[in-house]
């Protein structure tokens, strides 16, 4: 049994990245002595519950400062952003004063420069941004980077195992670092659907944080658009609605109270949330450049039609379809339309993201590197 830290800059914004975080602290809890080492307001076991995980007996280290410091960004998000580079470097500098306490260190928030072996999980590079062509990584990225950030060595040290969420985020870190990550899909856990296609709502779900970036407004334009044309159809938004984004979250319940067709649900539970995948035909999601899509792929696990823009590690989920991925609004309407008219359950493959091939490859990754101390 080995001692694993694993890091995770924050888990106040209760999306994807944190999923993958607990579902990474269940399955090292089974091998190895696990320390989550976060910089959070938010309590790991109660978010568990909302990813369907199990890590009651988690040990949780903080700095003194993380609640305040968490709950300062977090009220400046409408107009700081989330600066998760800045909090990974509070978490950097608080975890290296006691990093020798550790086997092996298990990052869930992307690269850092550690001191001891490592599996570094990028869900997207959170330094060294300036090395991308066409990036706008904000005034104090470089500063960032100087603090905590690798240098291309590092990343290519045999001490370093670098997994990525898709393919797409493996190519950004090979272009900003000159290493390519293995690609380790997130988990997505089961979605058990015995509603045949017939039986099925013809009504769109959105799911994911309620956040700017999803562009969940968008998603409104488009089921407007769609009952301008004459489709019958009614959209479902169901998300998450950290402390952050609550100015956003208020606009589409605004919104939706405007539209007969537009439901907004806030924090719901897993089983509601699995039942409204289960029982509607259309899944959609609106951000471009997704690193990878987990929602995108629990539509898909549910037996649903799933939609995304044509860009991002979303496209490996959607298989690269054409009648899946779209480059504007108008085109998600059209292919939409084109999926009512047809009216044919979907065919995804889906295996790819389930739980125990991710649990297994991450366990496989530390132990490896376990073996070669």
């Amino acid at each position: 049994m080995a001692r694993v830290a694993v890091l995770h800059n924050t888990l106040d914004f209760h999306g994807g990245a944190d999923a993958v975080c607990l579902a990474a602290c269940e399955a090292l809890q089974t091998d190895h002595d696990v320390t989550l080492v976060t910089v959070s307001e938010t309590n790991p076991v109660a978010l568990a519950d909302r990813f369907d995980v199990s890590v009651a007996d988690l040990t949780v280290r903080m700095p003194p400062v993380a609640t305040a410091i968490s709950r300062t960004l977090s009220a400046g998000v409408p107009w700081i952003g989330p600066q998760l580079a800045f909090r990974s470097v509070v978490l950097y500098r608080f975890f290296r004063s006691f990093a020798d306490e550790f086997d092996l260190a298990v990052s869930t928030a992307n690269e850092f420069s550690l001191s001891l072996p490592s599996v570094q999980y990028v869900h997207y590079p959170q330094f060294n941004l300036h090395r991308l062509p066409e990036a706008a990584p904000g005034r104090l990225n470089r500063l960032w980077s100087r603090l905590a950030g690798p240098t291309r060595a590092e990343m290519a040290d045999h001490d370093v195992t670098l997994l990525s969420n898709s393919s797409w985020t493996a190519s950004v870190v090979d272009t900003i670092y000159g290493v390519r990550p293995t690609v380790c899909f997130p988990p997505v856990g089961p979605i058990p659907c015995d509603r045949p296609w017939s039986d099925r709502e013809a009504g769109i779900v959105v799911t994911g944080r309620l956040a700017p970036d999803k562009r969940v407004l968008d998603a409104i334009t488009v089921i407007d658009r769609l009952r301008e044309r004459g489709y019958d159809l009614h959209l479902h938004v169901v998300g998450a609605t950290p402390r952050a984004y609550r100015n956003y979250a208020e606009r589409i319940t605004a919104k939706a109270r405007e539209r007969p067709y537009v439901v907004v649900e806030q924090n719901v539970t897993r089983s509601r949330l699995e039942r409204l995948l289960c029982t509607h035909r259309y899944g959609l999601n609106m951000k471009p450049k997704e690193h990878f899509g987990m929602t995108v792929a629990e539509y898909a696990m549910a037996g649903m039609i799933a939609f995304a823009p044509a860009s991002g590690g979303q496209q490996e989920v959607l298989d690269g379809r054409s009648d899946r991925l779209f480059a504007s609004l108008e085109e998600a309407v059209t292919l939409i339309v084109r999926a009512v008219e047809a009216d044919e359950p979907p065919t995804c493959s889906t295996g790819r993201f389930c739980r125990k091939t991710f649990r297994r490859s991450l366990r496989s990754h530390v132990d490896k590197l376990l073996e070669a101390q």
